[in-house]
């Protein structure tokens, strides 16, 4: 069974910085593309940034290029998604959220929501102006 498990997230004031967590099982790692999304109240689902699965390439929105960092890691045999934020702005508060694609080993990873198949259970991010 697939897990997507977030943490972090919370309030924070224009400018600061916030990490997002996603604790990963029941998937590889190293054979599935890995994102983050946002939505915003009365908005889509939106690409925030993905990384290919195989770790070394990275997608990001244009809003939060320069800004936010994705990356993965495999300590202690857990498996791990995190989205560095910094510069934070109030056009960023959203609740978020990680996901797993639905294809495996795909040499260029979707950036649509519906291509992605497991999701974690979302975290407030607010950042106040």
């Amino acid at each position: 069974q697939v897990q997507l498990v977030q943490s972090g997230g919370g309030f924070v004031q224009s400018g600061g910085s916030l990490t997002l967590s996603c604790a990963i099982s029941g998937r590889t790692f190293n054979s599935y593309a890995m994102g983050w999304f946002r939505q915003a109240p009365g908005n889509e689902r939106e690409f925030v940034a993905v990384l290919k699965w195989n770790g070394a390439t990275t997608y990001y929105a244009d809003s939060v290029q320069g800004r936010f960092t994705i990356s993965r890691d495999n300590a202690y045999g857990k498996s791990t998604l995190y989205l560095q934020m910094h510069n934070l702005k109030p056009e960023d508060t959203a609740v978020y959220y990680c996901a797993s694609e639905s294809s495996r080993v795909r040499n260029r990873p979707s950036l649509a929501p519906e291509d992605y198949e497991y999701w974690g259970q979302g975290t407030q991010v607010t950042v106040s102006s």
